[in-house]
């Protein structure tokens, strides 16, 4: 039997793998015009791995999702290096057979799939790095904050389908802000499809954003609706 730091780990990398082998292959296919089929590619592939893997790990394929549950002292500092080592690979591992599934002048001209700010070219104006950071820190927030509603609190009304209530939030959040900032809420996320396209423009924003947002969905939830910490 493996251990169960590898057994969680080995989760984390196959939930993020699929979150990005799914989610940047959907903007690949549809040249990243089809915001709903974007939005449902990443939603109905968090709602189903959150469903099959929570008994495992938790579920959580986003390290800011993992940082929220640290800061609610419901994961050790250890096992939360070991997420978002799993998690960070699990990313680019999907994101480099991405690009050896489809071909160049299919990916490229969307870089993978990776998040970018909107631009005048298709919003009429453009988003600030500034901005970007706050939509991604108040989306991470709202998908953090129903991680640890469903699938955290043991008293959580709806925990048996939690995946289902993470997976819609995910795809809620991208139909809001796909247009403006691609959307992550995840550094992972961001991060398997940029390293392998090369593309790093304002990636600060989806590392800081979603950083801050599952610091505060952790701290918030934690101190006011869950009883009592786990370490």
């Amino acid at each position: 039997m493996a251990s169960d730091a590898l057994r969680k780990a080995v989760a984390e990398f196959i939930g993020t793998f699929a979150l990005v082998f799914i989610g940047a292959g959907a903007i690949v296919a549809t040249g990243g015009s089809d915001l709903l089929a974007i939005a449902l590619a990443h939603g109905l592939t968090i709602g189903v791995m959150v469903s099959a893997m929570a008994h495992v790990s938790g579920g959580h394929f986003n390290p800011a999702v993992t940082l929220g549950a640290l800061v609610g002292r419901q994961i050790p500092v250890r096992l939360a290096v070991v997420y978002w080592v799993a998690q960070l690979v699990g990313a680019l591992v999907a994101a480099l057979f991405l690009v050896a599934a489809l071909p160049a002048s299919a990916w490229q001209p969307v870089a993978l799939g990776t998040p970018q700010l909107g631009t005048a070219g298709t919003l009429g104006w453009d988003v600030s790095p500034g901005s970007a950071i706050l939509v991604e820190a108040v989306l991470t927030f709202f998908l953090a904050f129903v991680v640890y509603g469903t699938g955290i609190d043991p008293k959580g009304s709806f925990r048996a389908v939690g995946g289902l209530a993470i997976g819609l939030t995910v795809a809620l959040d991208i139909l809001m802000g796909g247009p403006l900032t691609g959307a992550a809420m995840n550094p992972a996320r961001w991060f398997g499809p940029a390293l392998v396209a090369g593309l790093f423009d304002h990636g600060y924003v989806y590392i800081v954003g979603p950083l801050i947002g599952g610091t505060v969905a952790g701290f918030v939830y934690s101190r006011l609706f869950l009883e009592r910490p786990t370490y």
